[in-house]
């Protein structure tokens, strides 16, 4: 039942990761890229390795993500390119 469940969440990565590239809105690329990494941090906690799924998802996720949102908004690049 585990590995079921990690195949599910490593599709997941893979899917996020190629609406990313695929996407040419850069707001949703984005959240897709953060949706990667979200994915990322639970394969890690699955993988007992909660020290490096916490840090996935504070890094990866979070700060990331936010830093590359304010910077897509402060350059107005948030449309269709």
């Amino acid at each position: 039942m585990l590995e079921l469940l990690i195949l599910v969440v490593c599709a997941g990565i893979l899917l996020s990761g190629v609406l990313a590239v695929c996407l040419n809105n850069l707001m949703a690329a984005m959240v897709s890229s953060s949706l990667a990494s979200l994915f990322a941090a639970v394969s890690f906690l699955l993988l007992a390795a909660p020290d490096v799924a916490m840090a996935e998802a504070a890094i990866g996720c979070g700060l990331s993500t936010f830093v590359f949102i304010y910077a897509i908004r402060k350059t107005g690049g948030g449309g269709a390119q």
